[in-house]
């Protein structure tokens, strides 16, 4: 759906502009991420407004968004499956409560994880070349150990969940 959402927009921005420098492949990756990420935020913002837990849902987006721009993770094999999956696991872990122990222990798991796999799934993802990726682990840590400070219990969840995603079993 998200797929085809895009690829009509992208015709039609180059029906409109055909001598734009972009072409219709590029334009429809691009629109699809937009797609994607809007659908995202809109969909669990507004699950939120029924949970009453909005500003946890958005400490959530943004927490893991950070995460995953600097360590990767796994991706899903359709756009739709990862905007039903990604808001529906925000909206249930935006009601997540921890108390400092558990927050503090999924923190250091957190952490242990960015260490052992981050970046994880970026090689076709990104341009940053594979001699960044030690760097890339170290704001990735960095980021994680931040809510040690923090002591949030929703950062250290949303933490916790994204450095899973960068577990990948043996090639």
């Amino acid at each position: 759906m998200i797929e085809t959402i895009a690829s009509k927009l992208a015709k039609q921005i180059k029906d409109t502009v055909p001598d734009h420098p972009a072409s219709v492949p590029v334009l429809q990756y691009a629109l699809a991420l937009i797609i994607n990420a809007s659908m995202i935020i809109i969909l669990t913002l507004f699950a939120s407004l029924f949970t009453g837990r909005m500003a946890e849902a958005a400490t959530i987006l943004i927490a893991f968004a950070l995460l995953r721009q600097i360590s990767g993770g796994i991706h899903l094999k359709t756009g739709m499956a990862c905007v039903v999956v990604t808001s529906v696991a925000f909206t249930f872990l935006a009601c997540i409560t921890l108390d400092n122990w558990w927050t503090n222990l999924f923190t250091g798991i957190a952490l242990m994880l960015v260490l052992c796999f981050a970046p994880s799934r970026i090689e076709k993802q990104s341009r940053i070349p594979a001699r960044f990726y030690p760097l890339l682990r170290l704001l990735s840590s960095i980021l994680v150990c931040t809510n040690f400070v923090i002591g949030s219990s929703v950062v250290a969840v949303a933490f916790m969940v994204q450095s899973l995603t960068l577990i990948r079993g043996r090639r």
